[in-house]
């Protein structure tokens, strides 16, 4: 994958914050804006595949084991948002 050139005109009170937040890092101007960048692609992208995710157990879909998920009733399979999902296959505390 190769790279390209961006050339951006920011205000020059914006690019002064940056640099105090990126120094703040041990980085670059450049390495602190295309981080920043990254990381929130990455969040667009996953709470696109999160939301995708809730539609196709919503939809009462059947996964790959052949089980029909449904979205709501006890003891039934339901779509899980990111936290809810670690939260609920955390170990109870005090438990080994």
């Amino acid at each position: 994958m190769g790279s390209t050139v961006l050339s951006l005109r920011i205000d020059g009170e914006l690019l002064d914050r940056l640099r105090r937040r990126a120094a703040r890092r041990g980085m670059s101007v450049q390495d602190y804006v295309v981080g920043t960048l990254v990381r929130d692609d990455f969040d667009e992208r996953f709470m696109a595949a999160v939301e995708e995710t809730e539609r196709f157990y919503a939809t009462g879909a059947t996964d790959v084991t052949g089980v029909t998920a449904r979205a709501s009733g006890a003891g039934e399979l339901a779509p899980a948002s990111g936290r809810a999902a670690v939260a609920a296959h955390r170990p109870p505390e005090g438990s080994a």
